[in-house]
């Protein structure tokens, strides 16, 4: 069989955007290394941060940050990069049904 169905498109994609989320997790809370002529400088600019003690200041305030995190997430949604684990996903199943049982 070469397609999906709804259940298994809805756990790919969930699984797939957990990653993206995890790969994308300096941005949301991390820290940004800057070297400032060889000597490290951290500084702040994490959306945790950003949005820390804000309510709805967060939506202009914190919008480059926000919008750096949906790029960063949409790298691993989009829809080449979602069709990529959709065949992954594929060729492994079948590797599996074609294995005799033991």
């Amino acid at each position: 069989m070469s397609t999906l169905s709804r259940r298994e498109e809805e756990t790919l994609f969930k699984a797939t955007k957990a990653n993206a989320l995890k790969e994308c997790d300096p941005l949301v809370k991390g820290m940004f290394t800057l070297c400032v002529l060889c000597a490290s400088v951290t500084l702040p600019v994490a959306f945790a941060d950003c949005a820390a003690g804000r309510t709805v200041s967060v939506a202009w305030a914190c919008r480059e940050k926000f919008k750096a995190i949906q790029d960063c997430v949409y790298q691993f949604t989009r829809p080449e990069s979602m069709q990529l684990v959709r065949d992954e996903y594929l060729r492994l199943r079948n590797e599996q049904q074609e294995q005799p049982p033991s």
